[in-house]
């Protein structure tokens, strides 16, 4: 079958394997479903975990990784990707020149800490996110401590969120989600700043939260929602999914969106 005629409602997730399917790239492949959109897979970790613990983390060989993207792109006419869990510098390097190469626009969801409180990444992570990533991604999804890393700023408010989006925006696109602060998130596009409302739900249920987010704005993207849409009605459907889904992680018992 030609690329051409392939389905072009598709897109591709980067990221690592949760086994137990409520985050990682079985998430993101559910949520690209959800949405009419059909998902390709390109594995980074594979990890041992559920949503109460990670107990093991092995990565990928960085060729794999590379002959994954580029045996699907041969083939899938893909326009917008997301990223989740990169785990190492050479990675994230990889992924970034691939998004060059490929012409690509990523949706960035910068993972380092499970919702269990489990390090998904080496050391210095957000510096290699900083140093080459960045700049080549269409839009990046931080929560507020992957805001805070990325920023080198405290975030205790929303006018810190602000502060933090402003200060990330001037390489991409950002939207900070206020899952754990107020429930609000903060977007910056270009000049443009919007405070998208969220509601406080009381669950235990939020193991991917995250995931699921970056994918369904990836998905509204494609589906030709401007940036602005995309968040607002990704932000809806992860109130549902928090809603209705059953991915407990018992460390976190209010969740804010």
């Amino acid at each position: 079958m030609s690329k051409e005629m392939m389905n072009e409602n598709s897109s591709m997730s980067i990221a690592g394997l949760d086994p137990s399917g409520g985050a990682g790239i079985l998430a993101d492949a559910k949520t690209f479903h959800a949405h009419g959109i059909y998902a390709t897979c390109v594995v980074t970790a594979i990890t041992a975990q559920n949503p109460y613990e990670v107990t093991n983390i092995q990565k990928i060989d960085v060729d794999v990784i590379s002959d994954q993207i580029d045996t699907i792109l041969d083939v899938y006419p893909i326009e917008y990707i997301k990223t989740g869990m990169l785990y190492s510098e050479d990675i994230v390097k990889l992924v970034s020149s691939k998004i060059k190469e490929y012409q690509l626009k990523a949706v960035v969801d910068p993972v380092m800490i499970s919702e269990s409180g489990k390090n998904l990444t080496q050391d210095n992570f957000a510096s290699f996110i900083n140093k080459h990533l960045l700049k080549n991604s269409f839009l990046i999804t931080p929560n507020i401590h992957e805001a805070e890393q990325l920023s080198n700023i405290k975030i205790d408010n929303e006018d810190r969120m602000i502060e933090a989006s402003l200060k990330l925006s001037k390489y991409t696109n950002v939207v900070i989600t206020g899952g754990h602060l107020k429930g609000n998130d903060i977007l910056v596009e270009g000049d443009n700043l919007h405070i998208i409302e969220g509601n406080l739900i009381k669950t235990d249920n939020t193991h991917g939260t995250g995931c699921t987010y970056s994918s369904a704005v990836t998905s509204n993207l494609i589906k030709g929602y401007d940036i602005l849409d995309s968040c607002i009605k990704s932000n809806r459907f992860i109130q549902k999914a928090i809603k209705n889904g059953f991915n407990k992680t018992p460390y976190q018992l209010f969740k804010l969106r």
